[in-house]
């Protein structure tokens, strides 16, 4: 993503991917990247498997249930099988969770909702959750954001400081072959960096850029749809330390999906 200053910056994932690894205290991450505040710090991400299976499978029971177990007709869930996929969840998981949703007897509903708010610094942060109960959820954000200096505030309140925006990651692939497929496909912008590649285009086409990407070099260890910052905010040391608790709270929540900041690195 193309910054005011000319340099580029997409920031932070949520705590589910763990691959492109970095951690200079942007958001769940490890090592210097200029586009990589979407990762989490991959030691911690064996502790966290379990959890982080339970949220895809959960993404996985909603898609299903909101738009059919066929992945070729259904573009969420054939993100969030792409996702579960690149984080070696095991079938058995994801068959359970399609299986789930077509339990006649499963009567849960979930709710997609968007929290924003500030962070230490006057970061502003976006927390994706996926909840079956507002009551529960929203004071848990509230309390996070508030244990560490930060406040929450009403949907509305920090998203002018973000752009939604499609991305797809991949390791491992040559940066000549990604620009090839993305100038025939109408991507946005293609960066490489820690050797991982990071293609970014707009909302309206991210699936059949995605979808063109799987097809010539397979599937991404990370795609879907994020908040990436038009404005960045700088921090002290101290403060980004504060801003990764949160952060780490707030990945912890088992209702949150993703999350989405605009700390400068």
């Amino acid at each position: 993503m193309k910054l005011q200053d000319g340099s580029f910056e997409i920031i932070s994932f949520f705590g589910i991917m763990g691959l492109c690894i970095r951690l200079n205290v942007d958001f769940i991450m490890s090592g210097h990247s200029q586009f990589h505040n979407i990762m989490y710090r991959k030691g911690a991400q064996d502790a966290k498997r379990a959890k982080i299976f339970a949220k895809i499978s959960r993404e996985i029971t909603v898609s299903t249930k909101m738009g059919g177990s066929d992945a070729d007709t259904n573009p969420r869930l054939r993100a969030a099988l792409s996702l579960a996929r690149a984080s070696n969840m095991p079938k058995d998981n994801i068959e359970k969770a399609k299986a789930k949703a077509l339990n006649s007897g499963d009567n849960a509903s979930y709710d997609d909702i968007r929290y924003e708010g500030y962070g230490p610094g006057g970061v502003a942060i976006i927390v994706e959750t996926l909840t079956d109960n507002r009551n529960r959820t929203a004071p848990d954000m509230r309390s996070a954001f508030a244990k560490f200096g930060g406040s929450l505030g009403e949907t509305g309140s920090v998203v002018f400081s973000f752009n939604r925006v499609g991305h797809i990651i991949y390791d491992a692939i040559g940066y000549d072959k990604a620009m090839e497929v993305a100038i025939e496909n109408g991507a946005d912008n293609v960066e490489e960096n820690d050797g991982c590649v990071e293609i970014t285009m707009s909302v309206e086409s991210f699936a059949s850029v995605r979808d063109a990407f799987i097809k010539a070099i397979g599937e991404p260890i990370e795609s879907g749809l994020i908040w990436a910052p038009s404005v960045l905010i700088p921090c002290s040391d101290e403060t980004k330390t504060t801003l990764m608790k949160l952060i780490d709270v707030l990945e912890d929540n088992d209702d949150v999906q993703r999350v989405f900041h605009n700390m400068q690195s």
